[in-house]
C-alpha cells in the first residue's frame, strides 16, 4: 500500500467499477471530515438505485478494508464513498430536516423523532442539532438502525 491511503482506495474503486463493467470515474474531494470519493459517469446510477443501498454497501466494504489507513487518533476523519453526489445531497437534506425538527422542538416543547437511521446518518443529525442552542438529541433503540429523538434542552 502507498503512503497515501486515498490513492489505494481510488485504485480499489477503479478495479471495482471495472469488474462491474460500468463506465465511470472516481474523483476525490478533500473535505474537513475526510476525503469524499465520488463515482461519476453515465452508468454510475447503478450504485444509487434502491435508495442508495449499493453505495451504502460499498461504503461498508471500504470502511472494513481501509479503516486502519485512516486511524489518525481522534480527529474524526473518515473516507466517504459517493456516486453521482447522491449521498452528498442526502446529507444536506438530512441536516436541513434535523435543524427544522430541532427548531420545532424548541418552539413547541414537543419531542420530535427522526429515523430509523444508520450510524452515519445519526452522526449527521447529532452534529447538526448540536449547533442549535437549546436543542438536544438522543439515539433510541438497540439495533443497527436507531431513532433519533430531538427535544428542547431542559
Amino acid at each position: 500500500m502507498t503512503s497515501d491511503p486515498t490513492a489505494a482506495i481510488v485504485a480499489f474503486l477503479d478495479r471495482f467499477i471495472a469488474a462491474l463493467g460500468v463506465k465511470a470515474t472516481v474523483s476525490v474531494e478533500d473535505t474537513a471530515d475526510g476525503p469524499r470519493l465520488n463515482i461519476a459517469g453515465e452508468e454510475a446510477e447503478l450504485l444509487v438505485r434502491h435508495r442508495g443501498e449499493p453505495i451504502k454497501a460499498l461504503q461498508h466494504v471500504v470502511d472494513m478494508s481501509f479503516a486502519r489507513a485512516f486511524e489518525t487518533g481522534s480527529d474524526g476523519r473518515r473516507v466517504f464513498v459517493d456516486a453521482l453526489e447522491y449521498r452528498k445531497g442526502k446529507d444536506v437534506e438530512l441536516r436541513k430536516m434535523a435543524v427544522f425538527l430541532a427548531q420545532k422542538a424548541k418552539d413547541t416543547g414537543v419531542e420530535q423523532q427522526l429515523g430509523p437511521l444508520n450510524p452515519y446518518e445519526r452522526r449527521i443529525v447529532h452534529m447538526a442539532v448540536a449547533e442549535i442552542p437549546g436543542a438536544t438529541t438522543e439515539s433510541i433503540g438497540d439495533a443497527f438502525s436507531k431513532t433519533v429523538h430531538i427535544s428542547a434542552r431542559k
